[in-house]
């Protein structure tokens, strides 16, 4: 097994059950019409907005230490991105840049944030750098300028604006939206996305995770000000626009019932192998709105069901904290033979299905040269009983419930895609003799060692187990019982 390098341990202590103060903000990041829509390993672009695409922001405090929960609606975040935000955020407010997570929805029809980043394969041979700048999709500096002022700009607001609230903690139940996309076959392996009615299917390769975890933030009025909701869903409902996907109509149902003043901050869940799509229903599946409103309507629905159940546990006072490490991870090269076969292969027509993975392991090939071993953090921010974990993968439902078993906490939030992206991270049985399918192609976007997934779960557990959760919020009860009972109703049937 090959060893991680711990390159960082951050601690930051708080004083426990401290008054809370909390704001919210949102910021526009919609691209332009015409810039390229990452997800893919080739190049497409916007034709039209649906709907706008934004940075959300929570900033607690307790008078001892801040922290930010941020989700973008965003495929992927690079790790520049994050380091040059919080090192900004932390000049201008002085909010700590290491007790700010910042995580992307994984949104597939968002703003130009990958997979290639400009400037990433220069003084790579002339053929890789074709491959990488005109033959994949590539990021737009001038949108990833924009993105990380926008998130500074919320950052710095909601800190300056953050004033005493009220907050509770709920969770809810959502099991018929996310369904795992890997099925184990007849062949002895596992595939994704095999397709409705294939005879070879024996059944999910894997779980989903039906939770939605819910924070409430409420001011001294009563008004809701916004919410934190977690789930497990890739977004890929795609249509031929640009648009936050199902988490868009999951804040329109909120906002629906508590107003657009009710920012609502999306942290997506390990989601690496779930979708939107049932790969054992035999029916057809719906049009891509239709599909994002189905996911984000019963989703923000039951996220709203929890909210409303919250009326009798807010409490003015949380515990922030927060750990970080960053591990050294190595990537895992292909092998001289599958080099030698994609040089062959890149010479041929790129309509070849096989051709696009040839170009991904040529890339890979020259990544590795140049950079060996990735920086993956791993970090925890503690908001009263809820312990988020997060890391910077697509990473796999299994490993978010082993975390969730594992904390120790009454509420965790498994946080993928946050603070960088290093691809799919599967666990070991997709690694086995049984596994397989697309997450363990070896590309440019997706290579880290095998022991990845297990590294990010260990160190998440390590680092929650040294914080202590605050107990989840109970309603009062009632005042003993003194009297009859109401006089109205304590009398025999009355027949006539």
């Amino acid at each position: 097994m090959k060893q991680c390098l711990l390159a960082l341990c951050l601690v930051l202590p708080s004083l426990a059950q401290a008054a809370l103060t909390a704001a919210f903000a949102e910021r526009d990041i919609t691209p332009d019409v015409g810039m390229e829509v990452p997800g893919g390993y080739g190049k497409s672009f916007s034709k039209r907005i649906h709907d706008p695409c934004k940075v959300r922001i929570a900033v607690f405090g307790d008078g001892t230490l801040r922290v930010a929960l941020i989700g973008v609606d965003a495929l992927a975040l690079p790790r520049t991105l994050i380091v040059e935000a919080r090192a900004e955020i932390q000049r201008k407010c002085g909010l700590p840049g290491e007790a700010v997570m910042i995580g992307a929805s994984h949104s597939h029809s968002s703003g130009p944030v990958g997979m290639v980043q400009p400037g990433e394969f220069d003084g790579a041979p002339e053929l890789v750098q074709e491959l990488a700048y005109k033959k994949s999709s590539l990021a737009d500096s001038g949108y990833m300028a924009k993105l990380r002022d926008a998130i500074v700009d919320g950052v710095v607001t909601a800190d300056a604006q953050r004033a005493p609230v009220t907050i509770g903690y709920g969770t809810g139940t959502e099991p018929t939206v996310a369904f795992n996309r890997r099925l184990n076959m007849t062949n002895g392996i596992a595939a994704s996305h095999p397709g409705k009615g294939n005879p070879g299917i024996i059944g999910y390769a894997g779980p989903t995770d039906p939770q939605v975890g819910v924070i409430g933030v409420w001011n001294v009025d009563g008004q809701l000000i916004g919410t934190v909701v977690n789930f497990s869903c890739h977004a890929t409902a795609n249509g031929p626009w640009i648009t936050a996907n199902w988490p868009y109509y999951m804040e329109k149902v909120i906002q629906g019932y508590y107003g657009a003043e009710a920012k609502v901050v999306f942290l997506q869940g390990a989601c690496g192998d779930v979708t939107q799509v049932d790969n054992l229903d035999p029916t057809v599946n719906p049009e891509s709105d239709a599909w994002s409103q189905f996911v984000g309507g019963r989703v923000g629905a039951e996220a709203l069901k929890v909210l409303l159940g919250l009326s009798r546990t807010r409490v003015a006072e949380a515990t922030l904290a927060v750990r970080q490490k960053v591990l050294k991870i190595p990537r895992r090269p292909p092998s001289p033979e599958r080099v030698a076969e994609a040089r062959a292969l890149i010479q041929q027509d790129p309509k070849d299905p096989n051709w696009t993975w040839a170009k991904e392991t040529l890339m890979l090939e020259w990544m590795i040269q140049k950079t060996p071993v990735v920086d993956a953090e791993v970090q925890v921010i503690q908001v009263g009983p809820v312990a988020c974990i997060s890391n910077p993968a697509e990473y796999f439902c299994s490993y978010g419930l082993e975390l969730k078993k594992g904390s120790g906490f009454p509420m965790t939030f498994p946080v993928e895609l946050a603070n960088g992206c290093v691809g799919y991270v599967p666990n070991d049985e997709a690694f086995g003799p049984h596994g397989g399918g697309y997450e363990t192609r070896l590309t440019s976007y997706s290579n880290l060692d095998i022991t990845a997934g297990n590294q990010f779960r260990d160190t998440g557990l390590e680092l929650v187990k040294q914080l202590k959760p605050d107990a989840l919020p109970k309603p009062p009860l009632a005042a003993p019982f003194k009297g009859t009972g109401w006089t109205y109703g304590n009398i025999p049937p009355q027949l006539k």
